[in-house]
């Protein structure tokens, strides 16, 4: 009877010491549940949150457990922080599992996204340690793949274009020559001492030059008779009208004697009020204030002239330097001066830049559409003009348009060295820093380039979905029709608003197709899948091939249609 009973003991014993002894065994894939799966990378990142159960009667309770999320691809794997939990009789800070009922758990997992990882798979493994050993528990697969579509989020150049700060070439540029002819006070009759002046000399002569000249022409000649806003308005209308005729009659005889045919133009002001104003305001004369004052509150004539006659020692200064300016005939000449044509300036920009202006030779660029071409001619801008901003912003803007974003920066940062306020050389520098997959410093420099003219909201747009911040993002692109801003509807899940977008696209090209692939794919349109990745191949073959390993085309590896198109 005592044998019988020392049995049974030494089994229940030897039972309970196995229960915390033995290994633990391989855990069913079902206890584990990864959210997202497949994984998706956001912001450069690839996150996952694990839901894992140790099931009842499992965990050892003298042992400790260290569970680490690894990331499975093309022959390497990357870790995530681990996780270490303990038994019930291990005292110490981890998380303890009860050995009867088990315990649920979560781990979150992070990686750095690097493209191979689109075929990949997440594991967890398991380092189990007692006091006697350590040993491994099997690893279980918890996802499948990586969905990298954010990471077609473009910096190019075609997505975000470089500014070129424009020219100022004008073909025709005016030219403005003014005389005045005095006149005595109730006076008309012209003065030899006037007619005669070096400011009349002068612009007959011009007068004559441009009759001379082929690339000139007289695009307006006004005449203006004016009467000093003294005296009365009867008298004053007479003396203006009379000063406007005889300078009319003078001139035409003065156009006579040049052999040269000039349309004058010609009125008269009864009482030049504006010009008194004028005069007033530059004017040294006491209680200068109070009298334009007066011009103020008082619109009728005869009213402001009493007011000012009021103060009588301002106005002995008034009558003697500023009424006698305003008894005249002025004469305005404005000459059209037409500049080189084009040829001449596309001839000139190629064998002898020296001649053109800073001006005629920004312009020269946009004679051509040939990037090199360009290069060149802003190349000469900057040798010529070193003080000139424009010529490197825009040298750099032909440079990252042809994909050389090391030597646009380099010019973006001498234009901004030579004016570090503007807009676009900012906006431009910011393109660029993007382009390398600086973010800080593109950030920075988009913060200094309001005002700009090139498309800001798209590139801070553009910044935030590479950041994963998908609701800023939103706010920047607004309704423009990019396939930035399609990509970012597709990744809100707003497939019909990104259908809409990707079919305004002003210059579709493959990237737009692989998109309406993607869409047509999650909304399991194969019909779409299809059209859209045979476009995609027909413009750029090496994207299409990108479809075979893109797990948002997981669902038609296997169709023939499909398979024809991506190999």
């Amino acid at each position: 009877m005592r044998k019988q009973l020392f049995f049974v003991i030494s089994m229940v014993l030897a039972l309970a010491f196995s229960s915390c002894t033995k290994d633990m065994a391989t855990l069913d894939p079902s206890l584990f549940k990864c959210n997202p799966n497949p994984l998706e990378v956001k912001g450069g990142k690839v996150d996952a949150t694990i839901t894992g159960t140790f099931p009842e009667k499992y965990f050892n309770k003298k042992a400790t457990v260290t569970v680490t999320p690894v990331l499975k691809f093309n022959g390497k794997e990357v870790k995530s922080a681990p996780v270490t939990f303990q038994g019930e009789k291990i005292v110490g800070n981890d998380k303890s599992i009860s050995y009867k009922v088990g315990g649920t758990y979560t781990i979150k997992a992070s990686f750095d996204y690097v493209p191979e990882m689109a075929q990949s798979e997440l594991y967890l493994t398991f380092s189990a340690t007692t006091k006697k050993k350590t040993y491994e528990i099997p690893a279980v697969k918890v996802a499948d793949g990586v969905i990298a579509t954010s990471q077609l989020a473009s910096t190019s150049a075609k997505e975000i274009n470089a500014v070129i700060i424009p020219d100022k070439f004008q073909r025709v540029i005016q030219e403005l020559q003014e005389a005045d002819i005095l006149f005595l006070i109730q006076q008309s009759n012209l003065r030899n001492s006037e007619t005669k002046s070096s400011d009349i000399v002068e612009l007959t002569k011009k007068i004559k030059s441009v009759n001379d000249t082929p690339n000139q022409d007289v695009a307006s000649f006004e005449i203006s008779g004016y009467a000093s806003p003294d005296g009365g308005m009867d008298l004053n209308t007479n003396l203006a009208e009379k000063r406007e005729k005889v300078t009319v009659d003078f001139l035409n005889k003065q156009m006579k004697q040049l052999k040269t045919n000039v349309t004058i133009d010609s009125k008269f002001t009864a009482e030049d009020w504006d010009g008194f104003q004028k005069l007033m305001e530059n004017s040294n004369i006491q209680d200068k204030q109070v009298i334009l004052r007066v011009l103020s509150m008082y619109q009728d004539p005869e009213q402001r002239e009493r007011e000012i006659k009021n103060l009588s020692v301002a106005f002995k200064s008034i009558a003697e330097e500023i009424l006698p300016q305003l008894r005249r005939s002025r004469l305005k000449l404005t000459v059209d001066v037409t500049g080189k044509s084009d040829a001449e300036i596309a001839n000139l920009a190629k064998t002898d830049a020296s001649k053109l202006s800073v001006e005629e030779l920004l312009y020269a660029a946009t004679l051509t559409s040939d990037l090199s071409e360009k290069a060149a001619i802003y190349q000469k801008v900057t040798e010529l003009f070193p003080n000139c901003p424009r010529g490197f912003n825009n040298l750099g803007a032909v440079k990252y348009q042809q994909g050389n974003v090391a030597d646009a920066s380099r010019y973006f940062a001498k234009a901004l060295e030579l004016n570090a306020k503007s807009a676009d050389a900012n906006y431009n520098a910011g393109a660029a820093s993007l382009a390398k997959g600086d973010i800080a410093s593109a950030e920075e420099s988009f913060g200094k380039a309001a005002g700009t003219t090139g498309n800001l909201s798209q590139s801070l747009g553009t910044i935030n979905v590479i950041k994963g911040d998908y609701s800023k993002a939103k706010t920047y692109f607004g309704s423009t029709a990019t396939n930035n801003a399609a990509l970012l509807q597709i990744l809100n899940t707003d497939y019909s608003g990104a259908r809409k977008t990707l079919s305004e696209v002003a210059q579709p090209d493959a990237t737009t197709s692989y998109l309406g692939a993607i869409i047509g794919a999650r909304t399991n349109d194969r019909d779409a899948v299809y059209s859209n990745l045979k476009n995609c191949a027909k413009l750029d073959k090496t994207m299409a091939l990108k479809a075979a390993k893109d797990i948002e085309f997981s669902k038609f590896v296997t169709d023939a249609a499909f398979l024809s198109i991506v190999k």
